[in-house]
């Protein structure tokens, strides 16, 4: 009889306990992805491009059709590999010719981008759309111009019919309806986790560690940024307390007034290195560094694994990636340029 008292003590004491972290964390104001379907379609579509079944398995194919690029070598996923992280766990991208990313800039996760507020790590659009565009045009990236992106899709009769399937017969097939089309898949690339189901209300969803490391990651400050949720994607001030480690890996230093767009913890334990410039390998010196640059605090190593417990329970769960049959190349094509 004692055993079971204390037993159903401890299964109260527990219960209470996490309906207090439940509580502090919506203090924190940490958001989960929504369970409900429906709700969850409210944040990730789009109004002026509403997603369609069509326009997602168009704009897929896309992403991974690498004659988009001037070299027919390069297709959004090399830098953002759908199969792990999202990203391409190299410290600086690298794109055309072999050309490492100029500023040493890290490429992002693709996963869970729709909830940025903003894009790039200069913030300089808010809109996924936008986002597309960029990397398909920069030199040092895909490399390609608009005309040859357009022309490489107009030049497949799949293609044509795909748009003409996904937008209507009367489709006008630009550079930027292209773009669209790869943000309407990437609207869709959300990966909810025990996390999600705990902010949820599945109080067993974590384990006792990962409560504990979100306890102390709301405890130490680091809610200060990475909150809502995508737990990042909004821009903030860098180098507050500290001078970043290796601030001079790169020229990079934020956009014209030094704000740097807080990366997501979302699949954080796949998207190695870390920080802007890729220069830290290990989840735990990140964390630390993190602590002594915008907090001004020192973390200790058990605190650092504590938060590194709880990041565990970010990894999403991710619909299996089936590669797309991309359609023929015609006579038309744009022939691949490795200049």
């Amino acid at each position: 009889m004692y055993t079971k008292i204390l037993l159903s003590a401890a299964i109260i004491t527990s219960s209470l306990s996490a309906s207090d972290l439940l509580s502090d964390a919506k203090k924190a104001d940490l958001k989960p992805i929504p369970s409900d379907k429906k709700e969850l379609l409210k944040l990730i579509d789009n109004p002026k491009n509403p997603i369609t079944d069509k326009k997602i398995e168009l704009g897929k194919k896309l992403y991974f059709d690498p004659r988009l690029s001037k070299s027919g070598f390069i297709s959004c996923n090399s830098c953002h590999n759908l199969s792990e992280g999202g990203d391409d766990g190299i410290p600086a991208a690298i794109g055309h010719m072999w050309t490492a990313n100029p500023h040493h800039l890290n490429s992002p996760t693709v996963y869970n981008s729709v909830f940025f507020a903003s894009q790039f790590w200069d913030g300089r659009d808010p809109h996924l759309e936008a986002q597309a565009q960029g990397p398909m045009q920069a030199a040092p990236e895909m490399s390609a111009t608009p005309e040859h992106v357009a022309g490489v899709v107009t030049s497949m009769p799949q293609y044509v019919a795909d748009f003409k399937g996904a937008y209507g017969k009367d489709v006008k097939i630009t550079f930027e309806k292209i773009a669209d089309t790869i943000a309407t898949f990437e609207r869709t690339l959300v990966t909810p986790s025990a996390y999600d189901d705990f902010l949820n209300g599945k109080k067993d969803a974590l384990t006792k560690a990962q409560k504990d490391g979100l306890r102390t990651f709301i405890d130490k400050g680091c809610v200060s940024c990475h909150n809502g949720i995508a737990l990042g994607g909004e821009m903030n001030a860098f180098n507050i307390t500290g001078t970043y480690k290796f601030q001079d890996v790169g020229d990079f230093k934020g956009d014209a007034n030094g704000m740097v767009k807080v990366p997501t913890l979302r699949n954080i334990t796949q998207t190695a290195p870390y920080f802007h410039n890729g220069q830290f390998w290990e989840l735990k010196d990140a964390i630390k560094e993190m602590g002594r640059i915008q907090l001004g605090t020192d973390i200790s190593d058990a605190e650092a694994a504590s938060i590194e417990e709880f990041f565990k329970a970010l990894e999403g769960r991710k619909d299996p990636v089936v590669l797309p049959q991309l359609p023929a190349s015609t006579s038309t094509t744009p022939k691949p340029d490795l200049k």
